[in-house]
C-alpha cells in the first residue's frame, strides 16, 4: 500500500517539537523521504536525503534514523536475510509481505483493528515491546522456477 501523500515539511517539523526533538534539516529530510520511500534501507534514506540537501554522512543518517526510531516516530523492520529497513511509525495498522526471491516488501492491512497474537501467552521473562507480523512468500514476479537467489531461511526450509 502506497502512502496517500507526501508528507511537507511543516508537518515533519510539527512531528519533531511534538516529540520533543530539535529541529535539524536531517531529522526533516528523513522524515520526509520514508513518506515518500517506505521499507528502505539506510543506503536509501542516504540518497533520498541528499537529493533533498546535499552532500551527508552516512552516521549522520543513521544517527537521525536511531533518535527517530527512540522517539517511535519511525519503526525499523526487522526482515529477515536482509539489511534494516526503515518506515513511519505512525501511519496506520499493517503487515508487511515480504517475497523471499526478491526482497520486495509490501504493506497488508490488517484484516481487523487488533493485531494477531499481540500478546504471547507466556512471554518467557521478556518485556515485550513491539509486534511485527511479515508473511513471506513468493511476489508475481518471482513465482514460477524458483529462483537460486532465494532470501535465506534460518529454518532450512
Amino acid at each position: 500500500m502506497a502512502y496517500l501523500r507526501t508528507m511537507q515539511r511543516a508537518e515533519a517539523t510539527a512531528l519533531l517539537k511534538q516529540s520533543g526533538l530539535r529541529v535539524t534539516a536531517p531529522r526533516v529530510a528523513v522524515l520526509m523521504d520514508l513518506a515518500d520511500n517506505p521499507h528502505a534501507d539506510l543506503e536509501s534514506v542516504r540518497r533520498g536525503v541528499e537529493d533533498r540537501l546535499g552532500s551527508v554522512a552516512t552516521q549522520t543518517i543513521y544517527d537521525v534514523l536511531h533518535t527517530l526510531v527512540d522517539h517511535r516516530l519511525v519503526q525499523r523492520l526487522h526482515v529477515i536475510g536482509t539489511r534494516a529497513r526503515f518506515e513511519l511509525a505512525f501511519r496506520d495498522s499493517h503487515h508487511h509481505l515480504v517475497c523471499r526471491g526478491c526482497g520486495a516488501i509490501v504493506d497488508a492491512r490488517c484484516t481487523t483493528d487488533q493485531l494477531a497474537c499481540a500478546v504471547p501467552v507466556d512471554s518467557h521473562g521478556f518485556l515485550v515491546e513491539e509486534t511485527q507480523i511479515q508473511f513471506l512468500g513468493l511476489c508475481p514476479q518471482c513465482q514460477g522456477p524458483r529462483k537460486s537467489h532465494l532470501i535465506d531461511d534460518p529454518t532450512g526450509a
